[in-house]
C-alpha cells in the first residue's frame, strides 16, 4: 500500500482534493474530521480542554469559535493543545490504515493541513500538495463564515508558504483550474501510484 500525505495551506482546496482521491479509490483518512470527532459530544478530547480550557466547552462540546478566541489570547495554548491532540488523530489514522489494509486499497491518502509543519512527511510515501493563487486563496477563506482578515493571517502565519510546500512534494493538484483540470491530475497521480 502507498501512503499518501496530502496538505495545503487554508482555502488552497485539499478537502475538495481528498474527495476527489476518495473517488478514484483511494482510501482516505482526514485529520481535520477526525478533530471534530474528538471534539464531539463524548469525544475524546472534551474531558481534556474542560480541565484547560472550560470556556471552550459548551453542552459537552467543544465549541470551536470560543477555543479559537482562547487560542488567539495565549498563542502558548496550541503546542499544549496538538500535544494532547495529534497523539489521539495518530491513533485514529492507524485504526483507518488498517481498515484500508482490510479493504484491500492499494492508495491510502493522509489528509494532514499541516504536514510539513509537524514533521509528517516522514511518515509518508508521497507528498501530494492542494495549491492555488494566492489571491483565489484568499477569496475563498475570507468567504467562510466568521473568518476575518485578522484570522486569515494568524492561520497563514502558523502555516509554510504554499511555494514551498511545492518545492518538497512529489506531486502538485492546482486546484486554481477548476474542478475538470483538479480530477485529472488526481487521476494521473492514482494511475502513477497504482501502475506497478
Amino acid at each position: 500500500m502507498i501512503i499518501v500525505g496530502l496538505t495545503g495551506s487554508i482555502g488552497m482546496g485539499k478537502t475538495t482534493t481528498a474527495k476527489m482521491f476518495k473517488a478514484a479509490g483511494a482510501a482516505v483518512f482526514d485529520a481535520d474530521a477526525a478533530v471534530h470527532e474528538l471534539y464531539a459530544k463524548g469525544g475524546a478530547a472534551v474531558p481534556i480542554l474542560r480541565a484547560g480550557v472550560p470556556e471552550a466547552i459548551i453542552d459537552g462540546t467543544v465549541d470551536r469559535k470560543k477555543l479559537s478566541a482562547a487560542l488567539a489570547k495565549d498563542p502558548l495554548l496550541y503546542g499544549v493543545l496538538e500535544s494532547f491532540i495529534h497523539p489521539l488523530v495518530a491513533k485514529m489514522r492507524a485504526a483507518a490504515l488498517e481498515n484500508a489494509r482490510a479493504e484491500g486499497k492499494r492508495v491510502f491518502v493522509n489528509d494532514i493541513p499541516l504536514l510539513f509543519e509537524t514533521g509528517g512527511e516522514a511518515h509518508v510515501d508521497v507528498v501530494v500538495v492542494a495549491h492555488a493563487s494566492a489571491k483565489l486563496q484568499r477569496e475563498r477563506v475570507l468567504a467562510r463564515p466568521n473568518m476575518s482578515a485578522a484570522k486569515f493571517k494568524a492561520i497563514l502565519a502558523r502555516q509554510m508558504p504554499s511555494a514551498q510546500k511545492l518545492k518538497r512534494a512529489n506531486y502538485g493538484v492546482n486546484t486554481g483550474k477548476g474542478l475538470a483540470f483538479a480530477r485529472e491530475r488526481v487521476q494521473f497521480i492514482m494511475d502513477e501510484l497504482t501502475k506497478t
